[in-house]
């Protein structure tokens, strides 16, 4: 895992102002926090006002903290009835509060309300980005855990209001030189204000120098002034042609494949304001590879901390999150056997992740294993088809079933899909292309680098071990709650079958006899399920836009892009955990919001990626 957060030691002596120790400060003005926030970092923004009427309003702060700044505005974009429709606040903290230390600084908050959902929502305290949403997801907490001097390098926003605020710059230089006030003009805008308490000289200088107009304001008792900027810079700064939104204002959406991904990204689009119409080729929902009685969802560990083991994490916390929220019944829970590393190399991360000894792993299960494991306890196993009827429920998209669409067209700011026939079957100003295998064909060349593979998967009706938790490691076993098991699965490129197979079905019981421990695999009669995973050589997903005509560039971030177009698939065998973090970028993508992950991981999942790999190789 990349390096580790270490939490904040924060020191409760004097109630009305936590200190830190580490830094010798306090987190908040002897006056108040709501009060600081209020006075600081709201009117010098000139917020509400400037919120009000516009469809997001995005502010972004240099540290979190107790939150206090972000319930301040939260709290007033409630009470304002001339709000906003979303408001995106965008926080990095490098030693945030542990949960009990947060529910201790806010035991007495005049926001208890408020204060009680940002408890019930803190994430686990792992490294990146975590997107926390409230208010039907109209208010969205995007917390950057780790060093702001590398977060802001990777976030991917335009900021309306900038929030400087932290430990003071004799304590914590670092939160407040040139180049961390860089970084923050980069997500600057023309007419993009800041605010902060501080009235540092290195400061307000190095401010003007990037561009912002600085002046001096009556400050928040005892401190007489406060600072107060615009950004005004003599030339607009350029955006990279790859980052640009790719539909900007638009307020309806065609989303090809009702299944997982589709219909996460009808959630997502539609908490953003976006009406979708969902287009299934097949008679219902989830009748294909989302359809599978069960699966399971976890993230992943590597020592490297690489963009696989990142971009899972940051996808599984988003699953379990998003599972929550929609109160959907699920097994809690997950061990995953480890067959490489000792119990004394495996790291863990408190709430995410925790290593067991075989011993400790073999009595969660309920039967002897070999092996240790870790165990994931936001983890578990839940019906894929449940889950995308419950997305698809929530985001009030239309479905229109039994409509194969076999071809796509522009038409000025809009696209349509077509059908069989030629017909038009729907249009709007923004295409999601969800589905799986068989949409290749609208894919054109991109679709031949991807495998189509075939997976088997098998239901013992009468176990001889049903595991207490959904246990993985060389196949998996989850219990399907009747005193049976669903293990699997098998793989197999490039292959349509669609019939269940006899050495399939043997396959798979016996790596379920080697979970449980047993020398012989259990027997029973041929039953389960068939479907096929749409999968990219690099076992990634492809999330994001298309190439639009001309010259390609070489950085994925400066190539232009088709307007009104997104692709979303390459799912694999992790629908389950990668459509809730797949869903929220693809709206973020298409409407100029904030990127729920790193820019470096953007580019892991960007469709063009492969492309560009071998352009590279070729030496173009």
């Amino acid at each position: 895992m990349s390096t580790p957060i270490t939490p904040a030691q924060v020191d409760f002596s004097d109630p009305a102002v936590p200190a830190s120790p580490a830094f010798g400060d306090v987190y908040h003005a002897r006056a108040g926090a709501l009060a600081q926030a209020r006075h600081v970092f709201l009117g010098g923004n000139g917020l509400p006002g400037r919120w009000q009427g516009r469809r997001c309003f995005v502010v972004l702060e240099t540290g979190f903290g107790l939150g206090n700044n972000f319930l301040a505005t939260w709290d007033v974009w409630r009470q304002d009835p001339a709000r906003c429709e979303r408001l995106v606040f965008v926080s990095v903290e490098k030693h945030p509060l542990r949960r009990d230390d947060l529910a201790r600084a806010h035991a007495a908050s005049p926001l208890p309300d408020l204060a009680q959902q940002l408890l019930a929502a803190w994430p686990p305290l792992t490294p990146g980005l975590h997107p926390l949403h409230f208010e039907g997801g109209r208010v969205e907490l995007l917390l950057g855990l780790g060093d702001a001097r590398e977060l802001l390098r990777e976030l991917v926003l335009q900021a309306d209001a900038i929030y400087l605020d932290g430990f003071a710059p004799s304590r914590n230089p670092e939160m407040w030189d040139e180049w961390l006030l860089k970084q923050l003009a980069r997500h600057a805008a023309p007419g993009t204000t800041a605010a902060t308490w501080s009235v540092s000289r290195p400061m307000r200088r190095a401010l003007a120098a990037l561009g912002f107009e600085v002046g001096l304001a009556p400050g928040l008792a005892p401190k007489p002034e406060m600072t107060a900027a615009r950004f005004a810079p003599r030339h607009t700064p350029r955006r990279p042609a790859g980052r640009a939104p790719l539909a900007p204002g638009a307020r309806e959406a065609v989303i090809v494949g009702a299944g997982l991904a589709g219909a996460a990204c009808a959630l997502a689009l539609s908490r953003a304001g976006v009406a979708c119409t969902v287009v299934e080729a097949l008679s219902g929902p989830a009748q294909a590879s989302s359809g599978n009685p069960a699966g399971l969802f976890h993230g992943t560990v590597n020592p490297d901390d690489g963009p696989h083991a990142r971009f899972n994490r940051a996808a599984a916390l988003a699953t379990q999150r998003l599972v929550a929220a929609l109160g959907l019944p699920h097994q809690a829970g997950l061990l995953r056997l480890e067959t490489r590393l000792p119990l004394a190399a495996m790291r863990e991360a408190e709430g995410y992740v925790q290593a067991l000894s075989a011993a400790e792993a073999s009595a969660r299960a309920g039967t002897t294993l070999a092996q240790p494991a870790w165990f994931y306890p936001g983890g578990g196993a839940l019906d894929p088809a449940a889950y995308t009827r419950a997305m698809l429920s929530a985001s009030g998209a239309a479905v229109q079933t039994g409509c194969q669409a076999t071809a796509l067209q522009r038409d000025g700011d809009v696209w349509s899909l077509q059908g069989r026939d030629g017909a038009c079957i729907a249009r709007a100003p923004l295409l999601v292309l969800a589905g799986g295998h068989q949409q290749l064909p609208l894919l054109g060349p991109l679709g031949a680098d991807l495998q189509v593979q075939r997976g088997q998967l098998t239901h013992l009706a009468e176990a001889p071990w049903c595991p207490a938790v959904p246990i993985a490691g060389d196949g998996y076993a989850i219990a399907d709650g009747q005193g049976g098991v669903w293990c699997g699965a098998t793989t197999q490129d490039g292959d349509l079958e669609p019939g269940l197979r006899a050495d399939d079905q043997a396959d798979n019981l016996a790596r379920y006899g080697r979970l449980a421990g047993r020398a012989l695999a259990p027997a029973g009669p041929l039953a389960g399920r068939v479907g096929w995973r749409l999968i990219a050589p690099d076992r990634l997903p492809l999330i994001g836009g298309l190439a639009a005509p001309g010259n390609a560039a070489d950085q994925l971030r400066l190539q232009p892009r088709l307007p009104g177009l997104l692709l979303c698939t390459g799912f694999a065998s992790r629908g389950i955990y990668w459509a809730a973090l797949a869903g929220q970028l693809v709206a973020a993508q298409a409407l100029g919001l904030p990127r729920p992950v790193e820019a470096d991981l953007l580019d892991a999942v960007d469709p063009l990626r492969l492309a560009l790999r071998q352009r590279r190789r070729r030496g173009g």
